[in-house]
């Protein structure tokens, strides 16, 4: 009777561990799919809020290499009726006080496009200070000597020293999309 009695007991519990087991792989298999849903809508509302960030800081970034650019810069600060050295000082503090402006654009990208952010500035600052110093007597050289002197040099060079970091920006705004 024993026999009979575990059969049977086998014959109800079998089942109901098999539609058990059943039940949890399907309620587990469905927990997962809404726990990746739950997810991906959560990235696509962090998007939604960060991607505009992340554009803007990209375009302030463009508009400070475009700033800082010595073409630019010379235009934009005009090199007439000062010394070589007030002139120095002054393409120096402008592109220091541009770059600090925009320091904290560095949180919204990518640290390979910051560091090309930064080397285009420590570019452009060592190659107006080595301009200057290349200047003959400099405590009496115009302004307009070192102007001079600094296009001379991004001519004898070409090379653009902000290319490579526009181009770095460039890649890292296709990214986004």
């Amino acid at each position: 009777m024993d026999t009979a009695l575990f059969i049977d007991l086998l014959k109800i519990t079998l089942p109901a561990l098999i539609v058990a087991g059943t039940a949890y792989y399907l309620i587990k298999q469905f927990m997962e799919k809404e726990r990746q849903s739950r997810l991906l809508e959560l990235r696509l509302e962090v998007s939604k809020t960060t991607l505009p960030l992340r554009l803007q800081a990209l375009e302030r970034i463009t508009l400070f290499l475009e700033r800082i650019t010595p073409n630019n810069l010379m235009v934009r600060l005009s090199s007439a009726g000062q010394t070589a050295s007030e002139y120095h000082r002054l393409l120096l503090t402008e592109i220091r006080a541009e770059y600090e402006h925009n320091l904290s654009q560095q949180l919204y990208m990518g640290p390979d496009t910051w560091n090309h952010v930064r080397q285009s500035k420590e570019n452009i600052l060592t190659m107006i200070n080595k301009a200057y110093h290349t200047l003959p007597n400099q405590q009496q050289a115009r302004g307009t000597e070192l102007a001079k002197r600094v296009l001379e040099t991004l001519l004898t060079d070409e090379a653009d020293p902000t290319a490579t970091a526009l181009l770095a920006v460039k890649r890292e705004a296709a990214g986004l999309f």
